[in-house]
């Protein structure tokens, strides 16, 4: 039971992009963003929606990089390839999620023009 290399790339290696995404996306999406209250719940929805297409892309890549072909993958199920893939990104978000809301409540200490 030792230390297996190709978990650590198969498996923690896309967790961690995963979360770090969820930490990245409401802070880069941030700078442009108005500030306020309202505008915060409109970020950290518009966070979530973009990390639920980041997560089903994501898990879209890993599955094509181990040599699966989508385009017979979408052919033999059809929609519910995509359904599979939006699958696995609402699994994910158990990741990226609690990341993403610690992201999302460091917004407001950069604010200038409102107050928390």
């Amino acid at each position: 039971m030792g230390f297996d290399a190709s978990n650590f790339w198969t498996l923690v290696v896309p967790a961690m992009s995963l979360a770090a995404l969820g930490w990245a996306v409401p802070r880069i999406l941030a700078i442009w963003w108005p500030e306020g209250v309202k505008w915060l719940m409109g970020l950290a929805l518009v966070s979530t929606l973009l990390m639920a297409a980041l997560g089903a892309a994501f898990f879209a890549l890993l599955y094509r990089m181990q040599g699966v072909d989508l385009g017979d993958l979408y052919g033999t199920q059809g929609l519910g390839a995509l359904a599979h893939f939006g699958w696995l990104s609402l699994i994910s978000a158990l990741l990226w999620g609690p990341l993403m809301v610690l992201s999302l409540a460091g917004v407001p200490k950069n604010w200038v023009k409102e107050v928390w």
